[in-house]
């Protein structure tokens, strides 16, 4: 008898769907996992970031400035007259006082423009003294007259008193008599006449001189030019300090008003200062400054803001405090930190890659298990030297990380810290 054979039904194809279907949802949440990961999320080595934390307190508003030492006294030397460079005595760099002489100068005709003065001044002498012996002469014949004319009036008196007498007894006429009256009053005249005429002569005798002297002074004036001039082929310092520049060389001819050599104290020294331009309305005169010549720092403060900007920066003129180190010489190149003002009790932090003052940014705040970071909007204030303030976005004790991660934060809000 035929056995009829019944197929069994077997399970796999039903598993199979369940199975593929149940794979095909993990495999599609994986998926979606990953793809919601690599949208905001990125994992960076934490030895490739720089963190820094949010502090609160005083900060200091510093401008960053450089610039050089300069003395803040120099002198110009300049040539007095046309010469020329006989001798160099000394070279940029010597230490020179009021009396070092620098150069030589030549000029024949400087010294023959000083031996004339002299002649003439000597004649001019030579004048006043004839002059003076002169009105000596004139006031001795003078005197000599009055002395004529005493003598005259004293015999005219005598012979009026003789006569008075006599004309009373009549033995001499009233005719003589009134002669000799006469003649005593005439003499008595002209000895007041002569008198008035020696103090006057006095008087022209002494303008006469003095006219003289006058001569002779201009002279002398001449002649202590000419001098001045010779001396100055004989160029010397004029102030303590450093031979900064010699602008001459051996032979050379100079012009009158020509620079010869710049002389600059070494032991009063100025800071000036470059500082940018869009900081330069935060400075003002009084406020302390920081000199560093790179071995020293020395304290100074802002004495002068040059109105003028060149190349987007201003000049600011800084003097320094105290005894100046060895280090500090003129032309020295130096940095300064000015401090502005100083704001009280704000939150800062290091200043992160490309933040500027009053800008926003997008920091990414680093989480407590130190792990993962996210990204956060911090408002900044006032930038000052390597701290800028922060108005809002932290709080103080946060940290943050400052490396420029620009074109990470554009496809990333989530920041995994490996």
């Amino acid at each position: 008898m035929d056995v009829v054979k019944t197929k069994k039904k077997t399970l796999l194809p039903q598993l199979s769907v369940k199975s593929i279907g149940a794979l095909l949802a993990i495999t599609l949440v994986v998926l979606i996992g990953w793809a919601f990961a690599s949208d905001n999320s990125l994992s960076v080595a934490r030895q490739n970031l720089l963190i820094e934390e949010v502090l609160q307190g005083d900060l200091e508003q510093t401008i960053e400035g450089y610039g050089s030492l300069s003395s803040e006294r120099q002198q110009l030397i300049t040539s007095y007259s046309s010469a020329t460079v006989k001798e160099i005595v000394l070279k940029p760099g010597a230490q020179v006082n009021k009396d070092s002489i620098i150069l030589r100068l030549e000029n024949p005709e400087l010294d023959q423009a000083l031996q004339s003065a002299v002649q003439d001044l000597n004649q001019a002498k030579a004048n006043l003294r004839q002059l003076r012996l002169n009105n000596q002469r004139e006031q001795l014949n003078e005197t000599a007259n009055l002395a004529e004319l005493n003598a005259l009036y004293e015999n005219a008196a005598l012979n009026k008193a003789a006569e008075e007498k006599l004309v009373e007894q009549g033995i001499v006429s009233q005719l003589s008599y009134q002669q000799s009256v006469l003649e005593e009053k005439q003499l008595k005249q002209r000895i007041e006449i002569l008198k008035q005429r020696i103090s006057h002569l006095a008087l022209v005798h002494e303008e006469a001189v003095n006219i003289q002297q006058e001569r002779v002074n201009q002279q002398q004036g001449l002649v202590d030019i000419a001098q001045n001039r010779l001396d100055k082929l004989t160029v010397r310092a004029g102030i303590d300090g450093v031979l900064q520049r010699l602008s001459v060389e051996l032979g050379q001819s100079l012009t009158p008003g020509q620079e010869l050599a710049l002389i600059g104290s070494v032991s009063e020294l100025i800071a000036l200062i470059r500082i940018p331009q869009n900081q330069a309305q935060l400075v003002r005169v009084g406020v302390p400054a920081i000199i560093d010549t790179r071995r020293d720092e020395i304290l100074g403060e802002v004495r002068r803001i040059d109105p003028i900007v060149e190349n987007n920066t201003v000049e600011v003129e800084i003097a320094l405090h105290g005894e100046l180190p060895a280090s500090a010489r003129p032309q020295l190149s130096v940095d300064a930190t000015i401090i502005a003002d100083t704001l009280v009790n704000v939150m800062y932090i290091k200043r992160p890659a490309g933040a500027q003052s009053n800008t926003t940014a997008n920091l990414y705040l680093v989480g407590e298990n130190s792990s993962t970071a996210t990204k956060q909007n911090i408002r900044f204030g006032v930038q000052t030297g390597q701290f800028i303030q922060i108005l809002s976005g932290a709080s103080a004790g946060q940290q943050f990380v400052i490396s420029d991660l620009s074109n990470m934060s554009e496809t990333s809000d989530t920041l995994v810290i490996n």
